[in-house]
């Protein structure tokens, strides 16, 4: 006799996520995951829950905005059920402006962003004099900020979920049986035998390297400059990051690579010069043919359901992500939009 309605391979941010969200609706899980909770691209150490440009509408932004504005509820109830913090914290994001058609286009963005967003969040051009000295140099004088973009330290998010569903009575194990419905939420490895079964390319890695800085800035908004995400943590500390590497051979170290992301960060921000490295982190993130997150039934194998593909999104997209898949396995209810389905990567 089944023990579990619900059996989620992988513990990264969708399998959690997942999870719990079955878990809070009635449903009996089981995790299961031979590395242990956050041992994959979930055990990173950026974090930026930062939304795509309010423009060229499509229903990959739609989703995520709609993620992004759950997220403080949905962070909120995993702290108070397991008592272990996240990190999360929506405090905004600034971004340099470097020439005058990123100008016209931030300009125009703020009317599109206004309309997009649903008046949610705001996207505003703002004079880099006005914002003080936790702001990024700019060629133009002129930054971007907007009030959509979080915050949270993506090692802390996979413990509070364990936490929470510690809590409940469910613990990540490191084998069992699958029973009920299965979930594979098994990242850039389960990317790789999902294109052997299938016999053609659904998706691969994009390794990533980042680094974790001593430098406490404060609740201040996250930086995006010279193409990395500077991200404060309510630990004190400081996230930069990160790669983006199609090809590679030593998939969980880092090397030369992030030394220059750390140069990079502390050219933009002199500040953080001198700031002691307590973590060099590297991983490889999954990443689906289609680029959006890949979700729903397995073709051809019943019973059997796919969670993958989160990319540089994932730990944003996670809580529409688990209510999306809580809907289809215990509902039966498919509101997996458009791009989004296994289908759709073939």
């Amino acid at each position: 006799m089944a023990t579990a309605d619900i059996t989620v391979f992988g513990a990264g941010v969708f399998g959690l996520s997942i999870a719990w969200t079955c878990h809070q609706r009635g449903a009996k899980v089981q995790v299961i995951d031979p590395a242990g909770a956050g041992a994959g691209s979930s055990g990173g150490l950026v974090g930026a829950l930062a939304p795509h440009v309010p423009e060229n509408w499509n229903p990959k932004k739609a989703f995520q905005l709609e993620s992004l504005l759950m997220a403080e509820g949905f962070w909120a109830e995993v702290e108070a059920a397991g008592g272990v913090s996240a990190g999360y914290g929506r405090l905004g994001r600034l971004q340099p402006i470097a020439d005058q058609r990123t100008l016209d286009l931030a300009h125009a963005r703020c009317a599109s962003a206004a309309k997009l967003w649903q008046g949610h969040a705001i996207w505003e051009v703002r004079a880099a004099t006005e914002i003080g000295p936790w702001c990024p140099p700019s060629a133009t004088g002129m930054v971007i900020h907007d009030t959509l973009s979080a915050r949270m330290h993506p090692r802390r998010a996979c413990a509070a979920l364990v936490a929470a569903l510690r809590a409940g009575g469910v613990e990540v194990q490191g084998d069992g049986h699958d029973e009920g419905l299965i979930v594979h939420a098994t990242g850039y490895q389960g990317l790789r035998d999902l294109n052997a079964r299938m016999g053609r390319s659904m998706g691969g890695g994009v390794k990533g390297q980042a680094a974790l800085l001593a430098y406490d800035a404060g609740a201040v908004p996250q930086l995006y400059a010279d193409g990395l995400h500077i991200i404060p943590h309510a630990d004190g500390t400081l996230a930069i990051g990160s790669t983006s590497e199609r090809e590679f051979t030593c998939p969980d170290e880092p090397d030369a690579q992030l030394d220059d992301v750390i140069a990079r960060a502390m050219t933009a921000m002199p500040q953080l010069a001198g700031a002691e490295v307590l973590d060099r982190w590297a991983g490889v993130r999954p990443r689906a043919k289609s680029r959006a997150p890949m979700l729903g039934a397995w073709p051809e194998r019943p019973r059997h359901f796919i969670a993958n593909g989160g990319f540089k999104i994932g730990f944003g997209m996670a809580p529409k992500v688990a209510s999306v898949m809580a809907d289809l396995l215990l509902a039966g209810r498919d509101a997996i939009p458009e791009g989004f389905r296994v289908t759709d990567n073939l």
